[in-house]
């Protein structure tokens, strides 16, 4: 034995040894990286990690991509829903913050940062997750997001069709319980939708609105949600479409709220400015939830989609544009006509379930006919100005009475009075701990209201007296057909 010990190696012979191949290895390296590509360099690595763990691994990894072909991959979806329950003591990092708002003393929420290890436990098999994140080089195109799932080969077709599916069944149990809805807005610059708290108090309840109407509106939805056997019976996407046209102030914002709290949706709000083109379209709108709500606010805005095709080509044609050939056929950059209506109600709509689909418009008049087909738009609502009974809600809510001597007065009012309900309101407001100032103030507001209107008639009728007058005193000018005299009141 202690001969043997005598043969072997000093510590120091070792030490020197052991740095003569560092360096060399620190050489070799060096020159590699010199010598060979950065992408041949990666195709050796993946090659050789591939090669260790074909032959030397046990282990099995699952990958699942945030987008799956063409649509967001659900199954991504289930797993960012699932994985913050399972953060244990093992979990070494978290993210953590919170949207809300109303409520910034609320616990923050739970995520998952990148390279974040999660180890979850499924009828005895340990399984590892971990989130890995791939910066994109370009600013419009987001990050690339994948979720590994590590564990032993031998327990692959268990974890496969069991584990995924309990995944998948969790996540929408925890989904249909949530107390909180989400608003999303879609960031042009980080091409993803980004979220905040939706806390409205908008109930349906608490809508100034004819009693019918609401009752027509819930029973809509009602049957909507209801009917998923009935859409894939017929054919047809489950889906439904929502026109709300009106006047500004009536009330079209906080209905879109009511239809959110009644179903419990989360709200995606879309402004066409940001969307680049039709394409960019497909990819937002397929990037949305079941189950959700799609709301394109003042869609007579945008003048290619507000603007039927027969005014686009008289347009053109005063223009002199007709034959044109260098010209595309869309007039300005971004969403189309055409591309909206596919998605809507093309092959396209087909890619999701359970959605609502809501326009807004001030004016219904300026939108294209194929826009308001049903299919598309299939229920037409019509937010007009308040009513008495709409008044008498709003006394309700902000004032907390149901009937007064005042009533009678301000219902006859209101009768002749175009006033909106939000115009009501912000003179209930006023003074709404004193309801009987704030009803007599009502009055005053809309007695004002009433002498304008009557002011700016005759101002009207007087101009266009002076204009009759002046065209015939001019013998050389010929009459202006549309300017007649008369004059319409909406």
């Amino acid at each position: 034995m202690a001969s043997l010990l005598k043969e072997l190696p000093s510590m120091s012979t070792i030490l020197a040894a052991y740095a003569s191949l560092s360096a060399m290895a620190m050489l070799i390296r060096t020159i590699l990286n010199e010598m060979i590509p950065k992408p041949m360099q990666r195709f050796i690595n993946t090659k050789f990690s591939n090669l260790v763990s074909k032959y030397l691994s046990s282990n099995f990894t699952f990958i699942i991509e945030e987008r799956w072909q063409a649509v967001y991959n659900e199954t991504f979806r289930a797993v960012e829903v699932y994985l913050p329950t399972r953060i244990g003591p093992s979990t070494d990092k978290l993210l953590l913050g919170s949207n809300d708002i109303n409520n910034p003393t609320s616990p923050p929420k739970r995520k998952i940062p990148s390279d974040c290890k999660i180890i979850d436990e499924f009828e005895g098999i340990t399984l590892e997750w971990t989130l890995h994140v791939k910066e994109s080089e370009k600013y419009y195109i987001p990050d690339k997001k994948t979720y590994h799932l590590t564990c032993k080969k031998r327990v692959r077709e268990l974890v496969e069709q069991k584990y995924f599916p309990h995944i998948a069944k969790t996540a929408q149990t925890i989904l249909s319980k949530r107390e909180k809805l989400n608003i999303y807005t879609y960031n042009q610059d980080r091409s993803r939708w980004e979220s905040a708290v939706f806390k409205h108090p908008a109930r349906f309840e608490t809508l100034a609105m004819e009693p019918e109407l609401k009752q027509f509106i819930m029973d809509d939805l009602d049957s909507f949600v209801g009917r998923k056997d009935f859409f894939e019976n017929v054919g047809r996407a489950w889906k439904r479409g929502y026109l709300l046209f009106g006047p500004p102030g009536t009330g079209k914002s906080s209905l879109v709220a009511a239809i959110a709290n009644y179903l419990n949706y989360n709200v995606y709000d879309l402004q066409f400015q940001s969307v680049r083109n039709d394409a960019d379209l497909r990819r937002i709108l397929t990037s949305t939830t079941n189950r959700s709500i799609l709301l394109i606010e003042d869609i007579d805005c945008s003048t290619k989609i507000s603007k039927d095709r027969g005014k686009l080509k008289n347009d053109r044609e005063k223009e002199g544009e007709v034959g044109r050939t260098d010209r595309p056929s869309a007039i300005d950059p971004g969403v189309t006509l055409s591309g909206l209506l596919n998605f809507i109600d093309g092959l396209w709509s087909s890619c999701g379930n359970e959605r609502i689909i809501i326009f807004t418009t001030n004016h219904k008049e300026k939108l294209d006919p194929a826009l308001l087909r049903p299919g598309r738009m299939d229920v037409h609502i019509h937010m007009g100005y308040c009513t008495p009974t709409g008044f008498r809600k709003l006394a309700t809510t902000y004032l907390g009475i149901k009937d007064d001597k005042l009533f009678g007065p301000i219902d006859d009012l209101i009768k002749v009075v175009e006033v909106t309900p939000a115009e009501v309101a912000q003179q209930l407001m006023i003074k709404s701990d004193d309801p009987e100032a704030a009803l007599h103030g009502l009055i005053t507001y809309l007695n004002t209201k009433k002498d304008k209107v009557g002011e700016d008639v005759i101002q009207q009728e007087e101009e266009a007296k002076d204009e009759n007058n002046k065209n015939d005193g001019n013998q050389t000018k010929e009459p202006d057909e549309s300017k007649t005299g008369c004059i319409y009141l909406s």
